[in-house]
């Protein structure tokens, strides 16, 4: 067991500290405690790979982090605000600025293009349609799909498709992605390029990503991985 404090940076107030959550659901009567008093400090800027067996908790960790479910107990703060302290309308203001979500499944718009799909969160933030459209077709130029914008995803590969999904999730810039078996779906050498791309946007625009995954290639590549049992997070080896 260790302490899971991100590598020395003191002065910093991290972008997510996760202190003593507990998640319980209850099924035909029975308690069913999943996460269990679970520590996770993220400073700005890191990669983070969460890995662990199915059914150990890694979605509801996300869930609990990105602000979609709330802990049974403890507390979620982002650059020190109490995420469950602020109300309906910040907390979904939060998600779509400050966060982004990918998902093993792409859960593309089926009657709209690649441009109007990314489009979605910059509209939903109000911005001009103009504005959202610039950014979406930057997004699309970004992840390798420039000269797609107007396909609709019956029409990409599913490598495309999660493409246009990161794309999504990352057209506001948000300071954070949380990603729930992104490339579960993708054949190995598609879910590479799709991992290659999750660290050109860490590293070019300076994008936090915590990831829950069962691929090992991609564990490995993370700056940090951390590995849920029994409810806790541990250090992973990675030898």
């Amino acid at each position: 067991m260790s302490e899971l404090a991100a590598p020395a940076q003191a002065a910093a107030i991290p972008l997510i500290d996760a202190r003593g959550i507990v998640k319980t659901f209850h099924d035909a009567g029975r308690e069913i405690r999943v996460l269990r008093e679970l520590d996770l400090i993220v400073h700005a800027g890191e990669e983070i790979a969460i890995v662990g067996q199915s059914g150990e908790g890694k979605s509801t960790l996300l869930h609990v982090l990105g602000s979609l479910e709330e802990p049974t107990a403890g507390k979620v703060f982002f650059e020190g605000q109490d995420l469950f302290a602020l109300d309906a309308k910040a907390l979904a203001e939060f998600r779509n600025l400050k966060l982004g979500f990918v998902f093993q499944f792409h859960y593309l718009l089926a009657d709209f293009d690649a441009l109007e799909n990314v489009m979605m969160p910059a509209l939903i933030a109000r911005l001009p349609e103009r504005e959202a459209s610039e950014r979406a077709g930057e997004m699309l130029r970004v992840v390798g799909l420039g000269d797609k914008l107007h396909r609709r995803p019956a029409e990409l590969s599913g490598g495309e498709q999660q493409r246009v999904a990161v794309a999504r999730a990352v057209v506001l810039k948000p300071r954070l992605v949380l990603a729930d078996e992104p490339t579960g779906n993708l054949d190995p050498h598609t879910a590479d390029e799709v991992h290659e791309l999750f660290h050109v946007l860490n590293r070019d625009l300076g994008i936090t990503l915590v990831i829950a995954t069962h691929n090992e290639r991609l564990m490995r590549s993370m700056g940090r991985a951390l590995r849920i049992k029994e409810g806790k997070l541990f250090d992973e080896p990675r030898g």
